[in-house]
Formats: structure tokens, C-alpha cells, sequence
């Protein structure tokens, strides 16, 4: 997959950053591989209810209302709709339904295909009766060391002194300047945020906080953004902005607000229309910085040569585009497998919500979101700004390093825990995003992801390490190097 190489190697100014064009998905295509990756089989059972991804051809009203009539004459129910990207969520409980929709001949329908490998354990708005799921998720790739939580110390006991990754990215040298802006908000797009820890709640904009993973519709009853299962969400947004306030630690932009937009369900499954509904409501919302620590179920890689996948790709590739124009700039993380993301093979953990099975992949395959166009992608570094050893990493792919391994930050049960991922890293580099927003307003998503490239530590490649390529300036570990938050606050 080809990105885009740094401005500073490009030769362009900040004047100019604005007009950049990022490769799409069509001009990444070019370098497919022409083998077929391997196909997965995916049942639809008569009675069962299954989740659909429709996409439009084209985003006007006619083609909009001929695809929902197509989709009704088919046996489906749509859930949500996303007029301003041109997707819809569907379920259906008939067998045939995909075969239908597929030979239909409706020109208004662009793509359809399966969201998930499992039924549906939500259910719909009509009632259709659940189907039964008892598998488990994995949460994308949040898997991490688990690490030690601790009980909340004294109030005026502060573990600012434990955070390592915060003086590596120079965050406590930004904080003599300004800890960011109020007038700035980063959605957490993840597991829920505990709303009373003592660390995060003053920061929490409650306003724009939503929960997605009902079937990926729009819920905003004030505790479905809660964190209930998982304290990924809690550890992600205290390393973005947990508080100064002279309790437990400080993120790297403890001025800012936070949203909690929760894509993960109780089994832990971030589904394509759970994130399809958080990115678009990040974008609705006019929320600047959105951090994604996940990669999208049930496939650790979506593949464009293959119906079943290719349609909820291009969903949660709209859904990003849209935001994107909105002006949000998205980190992700780049995964915890210790794969070379630009030189595929093959994926044996797929599909996660039922069966893996071994899978060839060839170029059309990629994790997302991480390796979507207008996504910042990050890999994870260790104290001595060594390449974390289960950090994704990739030649084109990566864009910046920030520190994912044994990261204190906020945990549920107003508590404080070390966890390591490069879910832990894509955070950080959240948070100098939300500090080059508090001192650059006007500054345009091209413009605030141009300068937290040019800005990073270059670091070049280990000494007689084979697997990274690249040069000082750009490689496959670090990308453009190491983010900087002081030099994010003095530009």
C-alpha cells in the first residue's frame, strides 16, 4: 500500500499542505497483487438474523430511496442509514437475502456484504429474534500486557514522576507552555470511559459522548457510553487528557476535553457499522482528533478481491473520507502481531467472531483502519525508543512512533494500571494532535497532520536489523519519527 511520504522530504510548506491530495483506494489498487486471497465462507441461515452493509452508487436522493426500496423487496431491515456517505445497516433473517440484493440489477446499489461472520446478538428495531453468538471477542487488536492496577493513592500524591513516555515525547516541556485548549475535544472511539474516575471526569464533554455498539445505531441515553466490560476506553483517554488536578497522572494534553464514543460491545467486538457509527458521529459532532485503538472485527484483514469484505471496507473507508473533510485528523494504532503490514502473507486469527481459518492475503488486504487513507498510523516504542517487539510496523504504512510499552494511565475502579499495545502509543500522538489544535484553530486536518510529521524525531532503523527498511528520515519502524509534543505547542 502506498502512502504518502513526509512534506518535509516533498519539499512543500505549510502554505501548501492544505492542497495535498492523499492517495485513495483506487490509486492504491494499482499495486494489487493480481492472486486471489483466500475466500472465506460465510453462512446465513434461514431465521437467523445477520448484519448487512449496503453501499450506494451514488449519494443523491433517487439512488438513495431506489437502494432502500431494493433492500425492503429483498426481506431486510435497514437500522441506520448514512445518507451523507451513502451506507446503510441492515439486518435480515432471510437466507437468501444477499443472494437477492447481489442479482437484483439495482443500479443504485454500489455493494452489499456480511458485517460479521456470526448472527446477531442485538436484535433490530422490528424485534426480529436474536441470533445466538457465544463466541468472544478480541477487541480488534486490543489485546495488551495486562499489567499491575493499582489503588488510588493520596490526593495529593501524584505519579507525573512514574511516566517515562511522557518526558520521551517531551510532553511535560509542552505543559510549561500549555496544556491545551478547552475549547478542544478528542473522541475516545473505544470501550466507554468511566464517568467518575477522578482523573478523567472534569475533562469529559458528556454532550458529545455516544455508544455505537447496539447494532451500530446512534444511542445517546446518558449511560451507554459508560464503560462496562473493558477498561481499554478508561487507559486510552487518561493517557490523552487525564487531569491536573493533584490526583494520580497527567495526560499529554490534560487541558483538553474528552468524548467517550463507544464502538465496543460487551463481548468485545468492534463490528464495521460500531465504527462506521463512531467515526461519523466524531465528524457530525465537529469533534477535531478522534483516536481509534482498534482494528475492525471480524477480520484482522479486509480484502478488496473479496465480495464478502469489500463492501463494509468502503463503508468504514466513507465513513473516515467524510471525517476527514470534516477536519478530524484520526490516529490508529498499527496492531500488536509483530506483522509487516507492507509485505502480507498470510492471517491465521480471521474471522475472529466464529471459525479462524488460514487465509492467503495478497495487496488488496489491509487492517483497518490503519492503513485507511486519512488516518495517522502508529507504532509503538519501549523507554529506550526501541521498536516495541509486538508492534505492527511497515514501509509506507507507518507514519509516526510514540510510546506503547508499560503505560501508566487511568483504569476503571478510579483506579491507575500499566498496560502495554500499540493501543497505548496511538493515544499519545492523539494527544499532540489535540496540542497542535489548541495552538493552530484555523489549521486544516492536512495541515495539523503535515506539521506532526515534520516536527517527529527522525529515528533510523537498528543496526543490522533486516526487517527495517527505510532511511533515518523515513522507515518502516518509525515512519517519520517520533512525535514531539513540545515542538507541537511552540510552532
Amino acid at each position: 500500500m502506498q502512502r504518502r511520504p513526509s512534506l518535509a522530504r516533498l519539499g512543500l510548506t505549510m502554505a501548501a499542505a492544505s492542497a495535498l491530495v492523499f492517495p485513495t483506494a483506487a490509486a492504491q489498487a494499482v499495486t494489487a497483487s493480481p492472486d486471489v486471497s483466500t475466500p472465506v465462507a460465510i453462512s446465513t441461515p434461514e431465521g437467523e438474523t445477520m448484519s448487512y452493509i449496503v453501499n450506494v452508487s451514488k449519494i443523491n436522493y433517487g439512488h438513495l430511496r431506489k437502494a432502500e426500496r431494493g433492500i425492503t423487496a429483498a426481506g431486510g431491515t435497514i437500522v441506520q442509514r448514512w445518507p451523507q456517505i451513502g451506507v446503510f445497516v441492515v439486518h435480515s433473517t432471510k437466507a437468501d437475502f444477499l443472494s437477492k440484493l447481489r442479482s437484483s440489477k439495482n443500479r443504485a446499489i454500489a455493494s452489499v456484504g456480511p458485517t460479521r461472520t456470526a448472527p446477531v446478538k442485538e436484535g433490530t428495531p422490528a424485534g426480529a429474534k436474536p441470533g445466538k453468538n457465544s463466541q468472544k471477542g478480541t477487541q480488534g487488536f486490543l489485546g495488551y500486557d495486562t499489567g499491575e492496577a493499582t489503588a488510588a493513592g493520596p490526593a495529593l500524591d501524584p505519579r507525573e514522576g512514574e511516566q517515562w513516555n511522557n518526558t520521551l515525547i517531551k510532553a511535560d516541556k509542552a505543559h510549561e507552555i500549555t496544556d491545551g485548549s478547552r475549547a478542544i475535544t478528542v473522541a475516545v472511539v473505544d470501550s466507554g470511559i468511566e464517568p467518575d474516575h477522578p482523573d478523567l471526569q472534569d475533562n469529559i464533554d458528556v454532550r458529545r459522548s455516544v455508544n455505537c455498539s447496539n447494532a451500530g445505531r446512534v444511542d445517546t441515553s446518558s449511560t451507554g457510553w459508560f464503560a462496562t466490560t473493558s477498561g481499554h476506553g478508561t487507559h486510552v483517554a487518561g493517557t490523552i487528557a487525564a487531569a491536573r488536578n493533584k490526583i494520580g497522572i497527567v495526560g499529554v494534553a490534560p487541558g483538553v476535553k474528552l468524548a467517550s464514543v463507544k464502538v465496543v460491545n460487551d463481548d468485545g467486538f468492534i463490528y464495521p457499522e460500531y465504527a462506521v457509527c463512531g467515526i461519523m458521529w466524531t465528524a457530525q459532532k465537529r469533534i477535531p482528533v478522534a483516536n481509534h485503538s482498534y482494528y475492525v472485527d471480524p477480520f484482522q484483514f479486509w480484502c478488496d478481491d473479496q465480495a464478502d469484505q469489500a463492501a463494509a471496507k468502503e463503508a468504514v473507508r466513507r465513513a473516515f473520507a467524510f471525517a476527514h473533510r470534516r477536519g478530524v485528523v484520526s490516529t490508529a494504532a498499527a496492531g500488536n502481531s509483530a506483522y509487516d503490514l507492507a509485505n502480507k502473507t498470510t492471517d491465521e486469527t480471521s474471522p475472529n467472531d466464529t471459525t479462524p481459518i488460514k487465509r492467503e492475503l495478497n495487496n488488496t488486504c489491509h487492517d483497518i483502519p490503519a492503513e485507511l487513507p486519512n488516518v495517522v498510523t502508529v507504532s509503538a516504542i519501549d523507554k529506550e525508543s526501541e521498536l516495541a517487539s509486538f508492534s505492527n510496523y511497515g514501509n509506507g504504512v507507518i507514519d509516526v512512533a510514540a510510546p506503547g510499552r508499560a503505560i501508566l494511565s487511568t483504569y476503571p475502579g478510579q483506579r491507575w494500571a500499566s498496560l502495554s499495545g500499540t493501543s497505548m502509543a496511538a493515544p499519545h500522538v492523539a494527544g499532540v494532535v489535540a496540542l497542535l489544535k489548541s495552538t493552530h484553530r484555523d489549521a486544516t486536518a492536512n495541515q495539523i497532520t503535515a506539521m506532526l510529521r515534520e516536527q517527529a524525531t527522525d529515528h533510523q532503523c537498528p543496526a543490522g536489523d533486516k526487517k527495517c527498511t527505510g532511511t533515518p528520515a523515513y522507515n518502516s519502524y518509525y515512519g517519520d519519527g517520533i512525535i514531539d509534543a513540545l515542538a507541537a505547542v511552540q510552532r
